[in-house]
């Protein structure tokens, strides 16, 4: 069974000018194109532009969305990733439609509010488990005492500094700058000296740095919030930190 290029458009609520460039950039290929010229696609196209937009959902870039369908060759494998991410991610808004339900409903009754209850679904903590698998039990355990120890505005302060460090990564990708540029990696050291100021062990290592960059692109959660600001950014960040690590670590 097969589509053509302005059912396949219409069903997924994008345009054949949108599938056209994806095949042009090498992402989708049609099944096949017929003597009339038009696009046709079948099954496993389907599947394949499922992941696609289910990638740029998530704020890949499409450089970066080619890099994870060709590392993920294993179609199911590929959907059950996405589908855990999907999951979690409803999970975690479902938590918060709950706190945000609950301190609209105490605030109009005038009933005592409830940190706890507010702030369902906005904790760090969620991330404990992959933290603990990736980096040991020890480093969440230091992670969450300092970051607990920090006043509000102390929090705010650490994290409006990261949230400048991805803006101008994300005007040097606009821009076009090299990785290796004087003006890159000044904002590479900057965040090299931003993951240095939390005291949970040692100084990053290169092995660390670097493999830190791979995941700013690997994991969807992290492009994301990179390429927000510009297309590329992840990519761009994780270059840098190779760079950087290369040079001084």
């Amino acid at each position: 069974m097969e589509w053509s290029i302005q059912e396949i458009a219409r069903k997924a609520g994008t345009t054949s000018r949108t599938l056209r460039h994806y095949g042009e950039f090498g992402l989708l290929e049609p099944s096949r194109i017929g003597a009339n010229g038009y696009r046709y696609y079948d099954q496993a196209a389907l599947v394949r532009l499922q992941r696609i937009l289910l990638l740029r959902e998530l704020g890949l870039s499409l450089p970066a969305i080619a890099e994870v369908l060709e590392g993920q060759r294993d179609t199911s494998a590929a959907l059950r990733t996405h589908l855990a991410l999907l999951e979690q991610e409803r999970e975690r808004i479902g938590r918060q439609i709950e706190a945000v339900r609950t301190t609209l409903h105490k605030t109009e009754t005038g009933e005592e509010l409830m940190a706890e209850e507010m702030f369902d679904g906005f904790d760090h903590t969620r991330y404990e488990a992959e933290v603990t698998e990736r980096w040991g039990r020890e480093a969440y355990q230091k992670g969450d005492r300092w970051w607990r120890s920090l006043s509000e505005a102390e929090k705010k302060a650490f994290q409006d500094e990261q949230a400048g460090i991805a803006r101008d990564f994300g005007a040097a990708a606009l821009q076009g700058l090299a990785p290796d540029s004087d003006e890159v990696q000044a904002i590479a050291r900057r965040q090299y000296d931003w993951l240095s100021a939390a005291p949970t062990g040692p100084a990053p290592t290169k092995e660390y740095v670097i493999g830190l960059g791979r995941m700013y692109v690997d994991d969807p959660r992290f492009t994301k919030n990179y390429d927000k600001h510009g297309e590329g950014t992840a990519v761009l960040v994780r270059d840098a930190m190779a760079v950087f690590a290369e040079r001084n670590l």
